[in-house]
């Protein structure tokens, strides 16, 4: 009997990336003089195949990307190594004309943002001239083995028709390469220098520091860098993420549960209550509820009448000396009333997702269960809660790094309340409740520390990434449905 073969795994080469250029090289090597003329300008392997209009198209691309080079990319590159040698100066009276002159000066944030553009264009461009070329290639081969070879037209027939997919993914393609792609490496970029308060254009210059500010993050003496503040909200973070996203689809679950039993009456009512939370905008809930909790707010005199404050003081849950319970103000206290009101003001949107996941739930797989003695405990773990996590796997994923930067519920509940009393964190300007993206928040409206704030915004990304990449990897292996079978 025949043994299988092991299956060899794919070489560099043999990767998409590497084919695009081996098709380039391919091209240059076998094409004709027109193919090669290309290499000079674009429009020549087609001018030869007399495809004058896309010919003309592709040479005049080029040309506007030249001229775009040379009084765009030029004097702004020149100046990307230094980010600007040029100190801005207040403008001063000519003594000859009289007039108010303002001497030229170089903006560091300008230099970064075109230089980061002048090269992006660039890369672009490069991919564009290897396409070009493998196409001129292409339309030759097809000359030669006696293939119709399209005209201007024709092709912008298929981009109307056959492949007008293509025509209608460009413009979302352009609008996530101008409002994520570009702002994300103008993001990158700040985090290697030292923009902040202190080197705030166009007043003064801000330059490359390399990765100093990595090492001020995660190394130093604590006391006096952001590496302690990072090792404790980094940790509540993660720590505020599991529990939020699990309390709620724990609880929506239970309560879709419990809302579509049969001992339940006015299920559309109480379902409908639930759903009035979601109707109302989260940030006047939160605003509400801070204020409710606050001090001196409604709950803590109600806590006063009766009695309630007397009895956390007898068993030590507030110092004895208070006259209030500090549901916001104190750090332990703080992190469990944002993960109650968080359940509170999630538990909605979960209870209808598991609505509608429970109402396809495998019904011959329960009873089965049913009819072979399982108690209604096993049929949750076994069967209700894998069969949940299947279906709702991806969205939980989701909900996980949308905690992580959940920038709502901590800012307004928190906002002007509560005032760390932490040395270390109070230098980094952090609070023990703070997430990542809240102190990033901070660093960037109140300190103007714009360079640890993307350093701390590219460690955001990477965990989220990282989390997702993984989670799906794992997700997707397939063969998940005896996961909820007894």
């Amino acid at each position: 009997m025949a043994t299988e073969k092991p299956k060899q795994k794919k070489s560099f080469a043999q990767t998409a990336f590497a084919r695009y250029f081996i098709d380039f090289g391919e091209a240059i090597a076998k094409g004709d003089w027109a193919v090669k003329a290309s290499l000079g300008v674009m429009g020549m392997g087609f001018f030869k195949r007399k495809q004058i209009a896309k010919g003309v198209l592709v040479t005049l691309v080029q040309l506007a990307y030249l001229l775009c080079f040379i009084l765009f990319s030029i004097p702004n590159l020149a100046k990307f190594s230094t980010l600007g040698t040029v100190q801005y100066q207040d403008p001063k009276i000519n003594p000859l004309t009289f007039e108010v002159e303002q001497f030229p000066y170089d903006n560091s944030f300008l230099i970064l943002i075109y230089g980061i553009a002048s090269l992006f264009l660039l890369f672009v461009f490069l991919l564009f001239y290897v396409h070009n070329v493998k196409q001129a290639y292409a339309v030759m081969l097809d000359e030669r083995n006696g293939k119709h070879v399209n005209s201007f037209k024709e092709d912008l027939q298929q981009m109307l028709g056959k492949k007008f997919h293509v025509t209608l993914l460009s413009i979302p393609a352009v609008g996530v390469v101008l409002m994520n792609i570009l702002p994300l490496l103008v993001l990158i970029a700040i985090a290697f220098t030292n923009y902040d308060k202190t080197h705030m254009p166009p007043g003064t210059l801000f330059t490359w520091v390399g990765f100093e500010n990595f090492t001020d993050l995660f190394g130093g003496k604590l006391s006096l860098t952001f590496g302690y503040a990072f090792k404790k909200v980094l940790g509540w973070t993660l720590t505020w993420a599991f529990l939020a996203t699990f309390t709620c689809f724990i609880g929506g679950i239970l309560l879709a549960l419990l809302i579509n039993s049969e001992g339940v009456k006015l299920p559309k009512m109480w379902r409908t209550l639930f759903v009035i939370a979601i109707a109302v905008p989260q940030f006047v809930t939160l605003i509400l509820v801070r204020n409710f909790f606050a001090d001196q707010g409604i709950f803590n005199q109600i806590c006063q009448n009766l009695g309630i404050l007397d009895f956390f003081k007898s068993i030590g849950l507030v110092n004895k000396n208070a006259v209030f319970i500090p549901f916001l103000t104190d750090k332990n206290w703080t992190k469990v009333m944002i993960i109650l009101i968080n359940i509170w003001v999630g538990i909605p949107y979960q209870m209808l997702i598991a609505t509608g996941v429970l109402m396809n739930a495998p019904k011959d797989q329960l009873e089965s269960a049913r009819i072979d003695g399982a108690n209604k405990w096993k049929i949750f773990w076994k069967i209700i809660i894998p069969y949940i996590l299947v279906v709702q796997g991806p969205a939980l994923i989701t909900d996980f790094v949308r905690n992580i930067n959940n920038f709502n519920v901590i800012y307004l509940l928190t906002q002007d309340v509560y005032i760390t009393q932490d040395a270390g964190l109070y230098k980094s300007n952090a609070k023990e409740v703070d997430l990542l993206v809240t102190w990033l928040f901070r660093l960037t409206q109140e300190e103007q520390n714009y360079k640890m704030a993307s350093v701390i915004g590219i460690i955001v990304f990477v965990i989220s990434v990282v989390f997702t990449l993984i989670s799906y990897s794992r997700l997707m292996k397939g063969g998940r449905e005896e996961d909820y079978q007894i």
